[in-house]
């Protein structure tokens, strides 16, 4: 199971490093193809295997190394340097360094072990892979790329806690160089650190315009019971509205899809505006009536059933000919 490449560039080429494994009970969800992604009880030990790839035109010599992360303001912020932390001083990597030549890769693997007595709760941290290049006549100082893979651990007991969101409110706007924006305010609801993504269409536009799908833009995370902006940028060229705006955000395998009538304003914010109901929610809703609906009806057919097989019966007791064995109920419905 492969994951999305993270990638450093220069002008010869680039260093990559991408998860070559992810839990199966995670293969539908996208950060766990992509970062490493799990819930765990205490005293448990995970393996993932991991791919360094080179794209320049040289072997390139990578240190590899676990390295703290925190979420700061909205954002997945990974220390400097080899910063430790909690979390990484249970990770160990079985190769240090790698040789990866011109155009080739190679393979190590990030082991885990959480000890028996850690405390419950969300860790994270970066499997880093680093490139120093040293100086020479073209660069006159030590040039240090590296790409790495987020992790997020969770110490828990029993299963997986959940993952949910809110969009609380829509706000158009325009950026300082024109250009529209829609800023949704999203909120944790969830127990799991989210990773925003998610896409805007527009339609119902002025002369019934269509337009999108627009991308928000990447880079919100999000702890449990925070919020924070999502912001998605549209075309400098789009007419003000009024547009019916259909906004879809995703963590992992938590989608959310929310609709609302907005204006652009000429300059600055708009008015923000609450969304309509989710419409996932409000079709778990409407699903759930129909259940309660269906087995109410149901009910009320099987009494009266009941009721005609006891009238049976006590009239076949009482005819000519002495009593009989009742019949069983009938639930046929044929």
């Amino acid at each position: 199971m492969s994951a999305n490449r993270t990638a450093g560039e220069d002008s010869r080429g680039t260093i990559g490093i991408r998860l070559l494994e992810a839990p199966v009970a995670r293969r539908d969800d996208p950060r766990a193809l992509m970062y490493i992604v799990d819930h765990v009880s205490p005293g448990t030990v995970i393996k993932r295997r991991l791919e360094v790839s080179n794209t320049t035109d040289e072997l390139q010599r990578l240190a590899l190394y676990p390295a703290a992360a925190d979420i700061v303001h909205n954002s997945f912020g990974m220390a400097r340097g080899h910063a430790q932390n909690e979390l990484t001083s249970w990770m160990s990597l079985d190769r240090p360094s790698v040789a990866v030549p011109a155009g080739g890769n190679e393979t190590a693997q990030v082991t885990i072990k959480v000890p028996p007595t850690a405390s419950l709760g969300e860790r994270y941290g970066v499997v880093w892979a680093q490139a120093v290049a040293k100086p020479d006549d073209a660069h006159g100082v030590r040039v240090i790329s590296r790409v790495g893979i987020r992790v997020y651990l969770n110490i828990g007991l029993g299963g997986e806690p959940p993952s949910d969101f809110q969009i609380e409110k829509l706000t158009p706007m325009r950026a300082p160089d024109g250009r529209p924006q829609l800023l949704a305010t999203v909120r944790n609801t969830g127990e799991r650190t989210l990773d925003m993504s998610g896409t805007l269409s527009l339609s119902d536009g002025p002369g019934g315009l269509r337009a999108g799908p627009f991308s928000a833009d990447l880079g919100v995370t999000l702890a449990p019971d925070n919020a924070a902006p999502v912001t998605v940028t549209l075309d400098q060229r789009m007419p003000d509205g009024p547009w019916k705006a259909e906004l879809t955000l995703t963590s992992g395998m938590v989608k959310r899809t929310v609709t609302a009538t907005l204006t652009f304003p000429r300059s600055g914010m708009g008015l923000a505006v609450s969304p309509d109901s989710n419409l996932l929610t409000l079709l778990g809703v409407i699903g759930g009536l129909v259940v309660l609906v269906a087995t109410f009806v149901l009910a009320i057919g099987l009494r009266r059933r009941r009721a005609r097989s006891v009238q049976s019966r006590q009239s076949a007791g009482s005819s000519p000919g002495g009593s009989r064995e009742p019949a069983p109920p009938n639930f046929d419905d044929r």
